[in-house]
């Protein structure tokens, strides 16, 4: 397992996620009126109904349940459920619009070495968590590993790269 270092597969980046929908109309409307995704072209030789969507860098692949009626339909906001999260710059903003539309949401604020992060938490049409955070506040430090990054390369008075030794176990 010695190659078992860094980056195995070479990966370069997330591609997207797929989630499976009652109607992949409502979570279309949803990812792109509250999101702001934008519909992109699916392979024709698709011989099921879905929708592909595009947007910060990440495509959402919306998927028509076969059963629609038997998914269940999550109602609590629960922080620690399965979720994407999503970065922005100005988080009174994006709640004062959340509340607007009439969408429920959990507010959370995480401490860490004096450094704060805001947090919203709300669910899509079919109960899947959506995070919106300001994140890039605390950076990213491996346990063990090569780089340390922030969510942001914006941020200023920080490295943007360190190169760390590799800690074997």
């Amino acid at each position: 397992m010695k190659d078992n270092k860094g980056n195995p597969l070479r990966l370069s980046s997330v591609n997207h996620i797929s989630l499976v929908c009652k109607s992949v109309e409502e979570s279309a409307y949803f990812y792109q009126n509250v999101l702001g995704f934008v519909p992109v072209r699916r392979p024709g030789s698709f011989d099921f109904h879905g929708v592909w969507l595009f947007g910060h860098g990440i495509g959402i692949h919306l998927l028509r349940s076969d059963d629609p009626e038997k998914m269940p339909k999550k109602t609590v906001i629960n922080p620690k459920d399965n979720h994407i999260s999503f970065q922005c710059e100005n988080m009174a903003m994006v709640e004062k619009k959340l509340v607007e539309m009439g969408i429920d949401l959990v507010r959370q604020r995480v401490e860490e070495g004096g450094v704060y992060v805001e947090q919203l938490f709300f669910h899509d049409p079919d109960g899947f968590m959506i995070e919106i955070c300001n994140c890039d506040n605390i950076p990213i430090v491996p346990l063990a590993g090569e780089i340390v990054r922030s969510c942001s390369r914006s941020r200023m008075n920080l490295p943007q790269q360190i190169h760390l030794p590799v800690v074997q176990p």
